[in-house]
């Protein structure tokens, strides 16, 4: 066998070591400098979703007053519709298709 020639174990020059101990403080350094950029994203991060959390919260809100507004035009329209006076249901039917009509005329000729 080949191993039974001898090997003899040189340890590593001193020049070595001071190479691979830069070479570690190096990567150390690399490392730490990545982790401070890895640390302001994640707090830029969580500032995002806190702001966006806030639109969220807001944007119900106005949904909810949107919804509380429609539903009580719904209610005075079938009010109306029922007090016997059907001509305001033509009128307001006779507005609507007027309004469609019209935009319909400034998006064609736009």
């Amino acid at each position: 066998m080949r191993r039974s020639q001898g090997y003899n174990y040189e340890p590593l020059p001193s020049t070595s070591r001071d190479v691979l101990e830069e070479e570690n403080e190096q990567m150390a350094d690399e490392l730490k400098n990545k982790i401070h950029v890895l640390k302001a994203l994640s707090i830029d991060i969580g500032t995002e979703v806190k702001y966006q959390d806030k639109m969220l919260r807001e944007m119900d809100e106005d949904f909810e007053r949107t919804g509380g507004f429609l539903s009580s035009s719904v209610a005075r329209v079938l009010r109306m519709a029922k007090s016997g006076h059907n001509y305001y249901i033509l009128y307001l039917f006779l507005f609507s298709v007027a309004v469609f009509f019209m935009l319909w005329i400034v998006l064609k000729f736009k």
